[in-house]
């Protein structure tokens, strides 16, 4: 099986960020003429500072710039011309625009919403509150609060906000009640034009991978609403921090920010907010690439006055209690495990007591003797293999911007297909396709053959991330031809063949 990488605001949509539109189904016709079997996305969750979809609002929630207007137009939510004159198809995504004059339009299409709703679409509308209870109301309340009180930190509110004291919510349930409302119909906007998004797409024999952060935001309804699941002092304050050690990338580690999860206490509960959690995420996707799969065998814990992660340790996780009772409760768990970065023994015997599958990046395989791992004859079968991810260049880009002269040359005697910088693309993309991993993925700027103005995220970079789109016009019709053909050759178009039986033997 294979697939294409793309987040869905990278999509060309009208209103200037990727949504749920008519580019989303078109992108998905490109997939099946491609012979593609998933679409990976990062994660839906509404964002915050910087637009990143892994530093979001709620672990739970879906990202309300991904509603399409054209979609609530059809439905008759909001009238045509109440859409005209905003951000185009073209260019990189705008998030300032979406906030400043595509949200306000969603919420006006809410507010009609639930004033002429028709009784069959408020009992769907009942219901999607219900089966969300344990979240919904408290993702309203913050979002409310948070507008209220200027968008700044929920530690910074009024203590009695910050502290959810049963009054100030009772007062603000009063106050703002049309205002919760409001929020909670956008999600269900949300839902119900994802939900219509994957009903086309399994139709069309497509899979959808989501993605969930292990961390949650500081400043998030998750942490609002759980202080006491998360090592916060009794102000609410943080106490120690995730991120990563120093490596050959960085000499001083990367300080991530955000608080770590009061393990023993999750423990005692039966992981209860994990399982709600993973139930939310099996509900939006087929399957879950988890990231940072390492901190669930062990993180990095960096006392919260640190300025880096210099002077950070080693603490274990239960991943092998957390996955045990999730398994429990779910099943086979279709995750995916995002093992980069420094692997102990420890962290794959995790991943293979379960069965997930690891992740190899082809890009990184052409340097020392190390870095050969990720090339294809060291792969086996429950693997996922990718050119390349959101977090590096595009191939092209890499080719030309970052390699070294060792990986270059590395490359040229390993693919043997590169004469001139446009191969290397293809070159990459046919050894994942030629490889043993059951499942490999292409990110689309690859696919595009874009070089480094594709690149979605520079790790670390404070701005200019997570903005790239493709254009209008960038579906042609022969890259999907070209890889519709190579998935065929490679046996990844989804086609089985059917069994032949054996001819008999003659004594």
């Amino acid at each position: 099986m294979s697939g294409v990488l793309l987040h869905v605001t990278s999509l060309p949509s009208y209103g200037g960020v990727g949504d749920f539109g008519p580019a989303a189904y078109e992108f998905v016709d490109f997939l099946s003429a491609a012979k593609q079997r998933l679409w990976q996305v990062l994660p839906l969750s509404p964002t915050g500072y910087g637009s990143s979809p892994y530093s979001a609002l709620s672990a739970f929630a879906g990202n309300p710039d991904l509603i399409s207007l054209e979609r609530l137009v059809q439905e008759g939510w909001i009238a045509a011309e109440r859409i005209e004159g905003l951000a185009g198809h073209d260019g990189p995504a705008d998030f300032h625009a979406a906030s400043t004059l595509k949200i306000p339009l969603i919420e006006e299409a809410a507010a009609k919403f639930l004033d002429s709703a028709s009784d069959e679409t408020r009992v769907r509308f009942r219901k999607f509150c219900q089966d969300n209870m344990s979240w919904l109301p408290d993702y309203a309340m913050f979002n409310v609060l948070r507008r209220r009180f200027g968008f700044v930190s929920w530690i910074d509110w009024p203590a009695e906000f910050a502290q959810r004291k049963h009054d100030a919510l009772t007062a603000a349930l009063t106050e703002h009640g049309r205002e919760l409302a409001i929020e909670q119909a956008m999600q269900f906007f949300f839902d119900e034009q994802w939900s219509s998004l994957r009903t086309y797409c399994k139709a069309r024999d497509i899979r959808i991978l989501g993605d969930v952060a292990i961390f949650v935001n500081y400043d998030s309804a998750d942490v609002w609403t759980n202080p006491n699941l998360f090592e916060l002092d009794a102000e609410g304050k943080m106490i120690r921090v995730s991120g990563v050690p120093p490596d050959y990338f960085s000499a001083s580690g990367q300080r991530w920010g955000n608080p770590l999860y009061k393990w023993g206490e999750l423990k005692e509960r039966g992981f209860d907010w994990w399982v709600a959690r993973i139930r939310r995420s099996l509900a939006l996707y087929d399957m879950i690439r988890l990231d940072h799969f390492r901190g669930f065998e062990a993180y990095w814990s960096i006392a919260a006055e640190e300025e880096t992660a210099v002077n950070g340790q080693w603490v274990k996780a239960p991943g092998l209690e957390l996955f045990q009772r999730l398994k429990d409760v779910f099943g086979e768990l279709p995750f995916i495990a995002e093992d980069l970065g420094l692997i102990t023994p420890e962290v794959d015997e995790l991943r293979e007591h379960f069965g997930m599958p690891g992740m190899r990046i082809l890009q990184f395989g052409f340097g020392d003797r190390a870095s050969h791992l990720y090339l294809p004859h060291k792969f086996v079968p429950n693997t996922v293999v990718y050119t390349g991810t959101h977090d590096n260049n595009t191939t092209l880009g890499w080719w030309r911007d970052g390699a070294t002269a060792d990986e270059r040359a590395g490359a040229q005697t390993y693919l043997q297909e590169i004469e001139h910088d446009g191969e290397i693309v293809w070159a990459m993309i046919r050894a994942a396709a030629r490889s043993v991993a059951n499942l490999c993925i292409f990110p689309m700027q690859d696919i595009l053959h874009l070089g480094s103005e594709g690149r979605m995220n520079v790790p670390a970079a404070g701005a200019g991330n997570w903005t790239w789109r493709y254009g209008r016009d960038a579906l042609h019709p022969d890259f999907a031809t070209k890889l519709a053909a190579l998935m065929e050759m490679t046996d990844r178009d989804g086609y089985v063949a059917p069994k032949v039986e054996a001819p008999a033997v003659v004594a």
